[in-house]
């Protein structure tokens, strides 16, 4: 019988192994032996005078091709088994690894790799690897999905398509200012790009005022219905934006306000994100606790960076302007980052 056991230090003399349980944007990241047909978390043996942390850097690129990724301790795990290491406990590190790229070749004797939305069922080791990857979890490395009891929307560019309006706010631009319209919609991609609100600040820069909001150009995203629709069988869900009066009227119109158990709109409660008092209200009127609640939202300074800040879970949907946002440090990492809200149902 195989027994698998968890301490939290050891003498790093013991440490023989590195395991690490690996996500690509939300996903799980496995591995096939050339010789297998079976799958296995990264990880190997350490290499003499080799620190353990190295060990597990070196075999994530080594099986999977990871060059760009964080990574970070978990526990100490053992196995004891009578057919390996003649029945002795033997040790190895546990580790969680967020892969942001990966190189095209890979330098071990894996033969693939697997991005998974679900954990495999033919498991190299079944007896060890369901058992690490549950103590990860238990340890707070991979939410349960049944700790999650709210999601939180943005509006603008998350369920609305705000781009004919956009679209129509910078003709005008170019109307009152004599510039081209392409010339408008390429410095504000530029000013975008640089983490800066380019309609607003081009309008700064020529010396007029911002045209405006034109809201009957906005529409529902084809999939803002459906994507509702089945995230409300499972969790509360609720908006957290900055809108002008009347979000749950044009919620309504749009035929979404069926799902939607909470709104929380900037103008009816006299704060703006990134303010965070506008999500402590959010929280603190859905009876929920920040760890227990998503924020989805195109914005990293309005969205996600304020939601990590009190303990909630991210995610970035790229979409509109804010997808071209270029993250600068670890404040402004969502937990997961999708290109549509369909790609939000592969995780919750």
């Amino acid at each position: 019988m195989t027994k698998v056991n968890f301490y939290d230090s050891i003498d790093d003399s013991k440490l023989k192994f590195a395991v690490i349980i690996a996500k690509h944007n939300g996903k799980w990241v496995f591995c096939k032996h050339r010789e297998r047909s079976t799958w296995e978390v990264p990880g190997g043996h350490r290499e003499q005078g080799e620190d353990i942390l190295e060990t597990a850097k070196r075999e994530l690129y080594e099986e999977t091709g990871a060059i760009n990724f964080e990574i970070n301790p978990i526990c100490i795990y053992s196995v004891t088994a009578p057919d390996n290491f003649d029945g002795k406990e033997t040790f190895g590190k546990l580790f969680f690894a967020e892969i942001h790229t990966f190189e095209k070749d890979l330098h071990s004797e894996i033969e693939k790799i697997a991005i998974m939305n679900e954990l495999p069922l033919n498991w190299t080791y079944p007896e060890i690897q369901p058992r690490l990857l549950e103590e990860a979890r238990q340890r707070g490395f991979l939410p349960k999905k049944d700790e999650i009891k709210w999601l939180f929307f943005d509006v603008g560019s998350t369920l609305v398509d705000e781009s004919r309006v956009y679209e129509d706010r910078m003709k005008k631009i170019a109307e009152l200012s004599g510039i081209t319209p392409q010339q408008i919609y390429e410095n504000a991609i530029s000013l975008y790009r640089r983490n800066k609100k380019g309609d607003l600040e081009i309008a700064k820069q020529l010396g007029i005022e911002l045209p405006k909001w034109e809201s009957q150009y906005e529409k529902l995203y084809t999939d803002s219905e459906d994507c509702l629709k089945g995230l409300s069988r499972n969790y509360e869900i609720g908006i957290i934006a900055n809108q002008p009066l009347g979000t749950s009227e044009r919620l309504e119109n749009l035929g979404v306000r069926k799902y939607i158990d909470l709104i929380i709109a900037s103008a009816e409660e006299g704060v703006s994100k990134p303010d965070r008092r506008i999500f402590e209200i959010a929280l603190e009127r859905s009876r929920c606790r920040p760890e227990n609640a998503v924020m989805i939202g195109d914005r990293i300074d309005n969205d996600i960076v304020p939601a990590k800040q009190l303990g909630m879970k991210t995610i970035w949907i790229k979409q509109g302007f804010g997808s071209l946002w270029t993250v600068m440090d670890e404040s402004e990492k969502a937990d997961i980052e999708v290109n549509n809200l369909s790609d939000i149902l592969n995780y919750l």
